[in-house]
Formats: structure tokens, C-alpha cells, sequence
């Protein structure tokens, strides 16, 4: 049976097992790193070329995030030592930047996670690098759709497989695979948290929301099959199929009356091409 907990945003939190239940309080917070997280993902758009490695992008990620007056959650966190994930075409999530450097006709996903005032704003968006086919378009286009979707079904007396419902018809409607061993989950004060949101899943199941609920909904959709492994070095995920792979990812809160996204881009840039 589902577990839900009230909690004061001036309290230590655990990750255990419970739903946690936010005021207005945690809201504010959750809105503040939110926007830091959406900006960093705006101001990063115009470097987004070929010839630029990733590396570059991770330095660029962790400058605006200390400017901001945060720290790079991902820092440090289970060993991982870089500010964000950068995963370019057939990487599902969790590419670790490198000096690679990306070219012409790529898609690209950056992760980001500001830890700011002790909240995490947990966000991703695709981009194009120089002239992207329309193969790759269309999966980028779709993915976006499949995120909008989900959030679109986030709202209170609705279940959490609802979610995942929607977000896998549109997916197979277009012939995608829905990457089913990667999930969205929980947030706030704590990084990783209940519930699980599982981005295939059947209508009317799991657990009710109910306003006060923080997490993420992030669709990673596959052009071929929805089938990952993990590389070597441990956080790596890809497409067994080598097929390219798309992912967005949004930090939402459970309203009285619908949702609320903490990370929509300030400047409009919500999907590519941006124009910048």
C-alpha cells in the first residue's frame, strides 16, 4: 500500500519509501532551482555546434550552476564526476562528457540538476548539432510530444500509470520503442525519490496523486527497438540496436487543480531548433 507523507521543508528528509506531501514553502524552492535549471539549458543553446566536445559543455554547465549559486548535484554523486550527463545520438541517458566533439547532423540530450537552497531542479532537453536529418528530427519531435503528453495527464485523482500510458501510445503510434529500464522519479530535497514514474505502464495504475507530489516525467524514446545495455564504464546506457535515441525531461509539482512545471525555459527555447 502506497505511503504518503506531509512533510515541513525545514525537516531532514529520507529516502524511504514514502511519497512526500509539499506546501507552498517547498513549491518556492522547487521554483527557484527550477528556473536556475531552465536558464542553464538556455544559455548553453548557442554553443551547441559542431566541433565543440562535450567536455566544454560540462565546464560551461558547472560555471552558470556556481554562478547561480548552486552546486552540480550529479557532482560527486555515486562516484560521478562531472556537472551534468551529455548522451549524443544512440546514448539512451547518462553519457559522461568527454573530449569528444560533436559534429555535424547529431541530436544531443543535457542533463542538468542544480542543487539550489537545498532543492534539485532536474532537467534535460534535446538539441540539434549543424543539420540534423529529418529521421532525427521526427524522433527529437515525437519525444518532445510524449513528454507534453504525460505532464498533460499529471493531476490530482489521476494514477501514476496514466503517465505512462499516454506517453507509450503516442511512442508506438510512431513505431518507437519506449525505454522501460530508465525512469522518472521523485524530488525536492532529495535527488532521487518515490515514486517511480515508469513511462510505459497501463492506464488506472499505481499510485493516486495527489497534490504536493514532486517528480519528474522523462520519456526516453528509441527510433528502433526500446531495448538498452549499459557500457563498461558503468553509467553509460544505449540502444542495443544502435538505433538514435531522444529523451526530455521536465520537474512538475501536483496542484490542487492541475500541475505546475518548475522547468520550462524562460526564454521559450522548448524544443529544437532554437533560435538563438
Amino acid at each position: 500500500m502506497t505511503e504518503y507523507q506531509m512533510i515541513d521543508s525545514r525537516e531532514t528528509v529520507y529516502r524511504d519509501g514514502t511519497i512526500k506531501l509539499h506546501g507552498e514553502d517547498g513549491f518556492e524552492g522547487m521554483r527557484r532551482a527550477g528556473r536556475l535549471a531552465a536558464s542553464i539549458l538556455d544559455d548553453i543553446a548557442p554553443m551547441i555546434e559542431p566541433g565543440v566536445t562535450t567536455a566544454a559543455i560540462d565546464d560551461r554547465v558547472r560555471e552558470l550552476m556556481l554562478a547561480g549559486g548552486s552546486v552540480p548535484a550529479t557532482l560527486g554523486y555515486r562516484g560521478y564526476t562531472h556537472s551534468c550527463c551529455i548522451s549524443v545520438n544512440h546514448v539512451v541517458c547518462h553519457g559522461i562528457p568527454s573530449e569528444k566533439a560533436l559534429k555535424d547532423g547529431d541530436i544531443v540530450n543535457i542533463d542538468v540538476t542544480p542543487l539550489l537552497d537545498g532543492w534539485h531542479g532536474d532537467t534535460s532537453r534535446m538539441y540539434f548539432v549543424g543539420d540534423v536529418p529529418l529521421k532525427a528530427r521526427r524522433l527529437v519531435d515525437v519525444t518532445y510530444e510524449c513528454l507534453m503528453l504525460g505532464i498533460e495527464a499529471a493531476k490530482p485523482g489521476a494514477r501514476l500509470g496514466d503517465i505512462g500510458a499516454v506517453i507509450a501510445e503516442h511512442a508506438h503510434k510512431h513505431r518507437y520503442g519506449v525505454v522501460r529500464e530508465f525512469c522518472g522519479h521523485g524530488l525536492g530535497r532529495l535527488f532521487h525519490d518515490a515514486p517511480e514514474v515508469v513511462h510505459a505502464a497501463r492506464a488506472g495504475t499505481g499510485p493516486e496523486l495527489r497534490p504536493g507530489m514532486f517528480f519528474t516525467i522523462e520519456p526516453m524514446i528509441n527510433g528502433g527497438r526500446p531495448w538498452t545495455k549499459m557500457l563498461k564504464d558503468g553509467w553509460t546506457a544505449v540502444t542495443r540496436d544502435k538505433s538514435l535515441s531522444a529523451q526530455f525531461e521536465h520537474s512538475i509539482g501536483i496542484t490542487e487543480d492541475g500541475n505546475e512545471i518548475f522547468t520550462l525555459s524562460g526564454k521559450g527555447l522548448h524544443q529544437p531548433p532554437y533560435a538563438v
